[in-house]
């Protein structure tokens, strides 16, 4: 499979939030590309999802800069359904909101919408993991979209939310993650 390495849709949309990411905007899009681009590796139904998987992972993390938040699955949530609205796509509301809600769960997910829900789970799982885990996607090909889409530093910037999150909220420092 060939890298994705343009998408309207995510370019669009961050670029409506870089004020929000300032620093982080190159970070947060190489992430969203890396894992975008294993999600439609992941579905046979490419063409069909594309721009659901695109929309719902320009915002999938988004709350962490706009609304300055750890715990930013909500916020994200949110952003994606006045998107969605502004745009006439409201059909689309609830699969991309479990989308981004779920895509931290720690077991496979297993309710409406399965397939999508549980490819975008899997495919930022490949992408947070550093490609430890690999969901039957070459290494060659985790390791082209990493080369093509660098880290820049953007699992360190976890890292350091995440322990900030732990001085604030030590019962709950990590509450994107669902059972």
């Amino acid at each position: 499979m060939q890298i994705i390495k343009d998408c309207l849709p995510i370019d669009s949309i961050l670029s409506e939030y870089q004020n929000s990411l300032k620093a982080d905007f190159d970070r947060y899009r190489n992430h969203v590309f890396r894992v975008f681009n294993f999600a439609v590796y992941l579905t046979d139904k490419k063409e069909k999802n594309q721009e659901k998987f695109a929309i719902a992972l320009a915002f999938h993390d988004l709350g962490i800069w706009t609304h300055n938040t750890f715990d930013y699955i909500d916020p994200s949530v949110q952003l994606a359904k006045e998107y969605l609205d502004r745009e006439n796509k409201n059909e689309w509301v609830e699969e991309i909101s479990i989308m981004i809600d779920m895509h931290h769960k720690i077991t496979a997910y297993n309710g409406i919408y399965l397939e999508s829900v549980e490819i975008m789970r899997m495919a930022d799982l490949i992408d947070v993991s550093l490609g430890v885990y690999k969901f039957n996607i070459p290494k060659e090909f985790i390791v082209a979209v990493k080369n093509e889409f660098p880290n820049l530093g953007f699992h360190s910037k976890l890292i350091q939310l995440g322990l900030g999150n732990f001085f604030q909220s030590p019962f709950n420092p990590l509450p994107m993650f669902k059972k």
